[in-house]
């Protein structure tokens, strides 16, 4: 065999996974596209709320801060819901799903001097963090590349069974590897069907972005994350900037995701009435892909089919989640016992869906 393990898909899921594995093999990451983490990696939000998602997304994140710690990825940020007149209920049920604190809306408007008398509510949480999704990626490929291989340009095109492993091609490129890991996001089931093995149901979504100049001409470098309530859209500095998101969620087939025109305006109007500066023309647009689980919760571990693994269904969590789903992906490999708990493991099992 050319390798023990095969990654297929060069985003954090498949470079953090890589790295894991590297102490128990010899891993070669294959990325379809010319460069790594160019899909959802490369347009993540990138921010670390340790009680965004279901309770096993927020166990992976809550076990995954100390090597987000230890890495030097995190730098301070924070949190900021706000709510205008009639969305009191879904900023409760945020509230008390995100475990945030209830701040009064003029000390809000005093962290952000944007926002407009018009928020009614607010609620504030100073631990969440900006991740550095760069480095996080470029780690986990080093630790890949010591003992080694990744490689882009590898669009995967078949996979056949052999007697104690797999062989893939990727157009002429051929590799021969004991076992497979499935991190290919958007394209996770159609790798899985090239191989034989059943698909999970992941459905992709994209999500639209904008970025806009510096509102007002404000230092928006150390203002929090803001969203408002069901995350109906949210905004964030970025590079000296500041970027909106409608925050939509709607099915797209895999691919190269682009903004919809659209679906943005909607989502700028909507994030305009909490803000009294007014929307500029945007400096850019793009779109990203998440991809689900139809429970909404990540898949880790074995296929069912001996030698090939899943490590898929990130949706939103993919970087916060990263250093506990990939040690989860370890373990399971390994054989070993989890450190997260056993609900939790189970929780994330493919093999839930069959």
């Amino acid at each position: 065999m050319d390798c023990d393990f095969l990654i297929i898909g060069g985003g954090i899921a498949g470079s953090a996974a890589g790295a894991a594995l590297a102490d128990h093999g010899r891993v070669v990451l294959w990325e379809a596209e010319d460069a790594f983490a160019y899909h959802a990696s490369g347009r993540s939000a990138a921010l670390f709320e340790e009680s965004y998602g279901l309770a096993p997304v927020v166990a992976l994140n809550r076990a995954s801060r100390p090597a987000h710690e230890a890495g030097g990825w995190m730098s301070p940020r924070g949190f900021l819901l706000v709510a205008t007149k009639g969305q009191e209920e879904a900023f409760d049920r945020d509230c008390d799903q995100m475990c945030l604190g209830a701040m009064p809306p003029d000390e809000a408007r005093a962290m952000v001097p944007i926002l407009s008398d018009a928020v009614v509510r607010a609620a504030h949480d100073p631990s969440a963090m900006d991740l550095d999704t760069d480095a996080m990626v470029q780690a986990g490929l080093r630790a890949i590349r010591a003992g080694g291989a990744a490689q882009t340009g590898r669009r995967v095109t078949a996979i056949d069974r052999l007697p104690g492993g797999w062989r893939v091609r990727a157009g002429e490129a051929e590799i021969t590897a004991r076992q497979i890991v499935d991190a290919a996001g958007p394209w996770a089931d159609a790798v899985a069907r090239l191989a034989g093995v059943a698909p999970l149901g992941l459905t992709p979504f994209r999500r639209s972005m904008a970025r806009l100049a510096a509102p007002g001409g404000h230092d928006v470098r150390h203002w929090p994350m803001l969203m408002g309530p069901g995350e109906a859209w949210y905004a964030k500095p970025d590079a000296g900037a500041w970027i909106v998101s409608p925050a939509e969620e709607e099915a797209f087939e895999a691919s190269d995701a682009f903004a919809d025109d659209m679906v943005l305006a909607e989502g700028l109007d909507r994030y305009q009435q909490a803000v009294t500066v007014p929307v500029t023309r945007p400096l850019a647009t793009w779109a990203g892909l998440r991809t689900f689980a139809p429970d909404r919760c990540l898949v880790i571990g074995p296929s069912g089919v001996d030698g090939f693994w899943w490590c898929a269904g990130q949706g939103g969590y993919g970087f916060q989640t990263a250093p506990a789903a990939a040690r989860l992906l370890a373990d399971r490999v390994a054989g070993r016992v989890p450190e997260l708990a056993p609900d939790v493991v189970a929780a994330l099992d493919p093999r839930r869906f069959h």
